[in-house]
């Protein structure tokens, strides 16, 4: 029998974390070994105390949770997204609060010991912004020659951006981050918009979450109606993309994806293009700005109802 791979979730909690979260911990094939927590959806004193419950109220306690960066590396920032995701992070539903605490270490000294404890074995997730990931890089220089890999979810390879026409959200909350952490030595794997905007749950999956009968399950039910309601507002959709648990079922079922692979650079410039992912292809000026850069593994498409198909089994175990 296989031996179940070890991630490590960098996350900022935010229902699509959450979902996330509680998919990982179902999923016989993944060893969770620690959250580290990142500001995006909500500031990272919201985001720990988020992780810290969401694993609480799923009985795993026993799973570290290290605090992350409070800003990005350079700007300002750019503040809670509380019309997506509440002002709690979790749909202003509210969760019980943790009896537990963040371990004493940053999110960047508990990922730096727990790789090199481990060479070749961790793989990165992150699920928010990349500061974390970048402040370990820089922390520990051989760090990314000792992870297993970096399956992330943010960029927007060749679609549009959602936070304007240009960015992906958790790209453009850090764009320095990113820049770094797309040219690390590890194999990549960005699960951006490209393909999670092709991953949709509809409102008749989400009642058979609701009809679920575990707590994990229970949460989802309360925090998702918040989330639900952005997405028929914002992009009149009937249910929610699958944003952050895409990732997830890349580690899964990789065969359920189609892909391309690009050096991907991060606009760090202070105009409308901050925050874009660009794929080296077809770069007509200043190629050597991608040359020996990894390369990316952009997913851009998936077999959708598969993917939602599984997610769906494994929270309701």
């Amino acid at each position: 029998m296989t031996e179940p791979r070890k991630i490590i979730i960098d996350t900022d909690p935010g229902v699509d974390d959450a979902m996330a979260i509680f998919y990982a911990l179902s999923s016989p094939e993944l060893d969770v070994v620690g959250l580290t927590t990142i500001f995006g959806n909500a500031t990272t004193e919201t985001t720990t105390y988020n992780a810290l419950a969401l694993l609480e109220l799923a009985g795993r306690s026993d799973i570290p949770v290290a605090r992350g960066a409070d800003r990005p590396l350079v700007a300002a920032y750019g503040g809670p997204v509380d019309f997506v995701h509440g002002a709690d992070g979790q749909g202003n539903a509210g969760i019980a609060a943790p009896t537990t605490s963040a371990a004493s270490e940053s999110a960047a000294e508990f990922i730096v010991r727990t790789v090199m404890a481990s060479p070749g074995e961790i793989t990165l997730v992150p699920v928010g912004p990349l500061t974390n990931i970048a402040l370990a890089m820089r922390l520990e220089s051989r760090l990314t020659e000792n992870v297993h890999e970096i399956v992330l979810m943010g960029g927007n390879g060749f679609c549009p951006g959602n936070v304007n026409p240009s960015a992906e959200a958790n790209i453009w909350h850090d764009p320095e981050a990113a820049d770094i952490v797309f040219g690390a030595a590890c194999p990549i794997t960005m699960a951006g918009l490209d393909v999670t905007h092709k991953v949709q749950m509809t409102n008749i999956d989400l009642a058979r979450i609701a009809a679920m009968t575990n707590p994990r399950a229970a949460h989802l039910a309360r925090i998702l109606p918040f989330y639900v309601a952005f997405h028929a507002k914002y992009d009149a959709l009937d249910g929610i993309y699958v944003h952050d648990s895409t990732a997830i079922s890349y580690l899964l079922a990789p065969d359920a994806f189609t892909w391309d692979e690009y050096a991907v650079r991060v606009d760090c410039g202070q105009s409308f293009g901050r925050g874009k992912t660009i794929p080296g292809e077809g770069v007509n000026v200043n190629e050597e700005a991608w040359a020996g850069r990894t390369a990316v593994r952009i997913l851009t498409g998936a077999d959708s109802r598969r993917l939602v198909e599984l997610e769906l089994s494994r929270l309701a175990e």
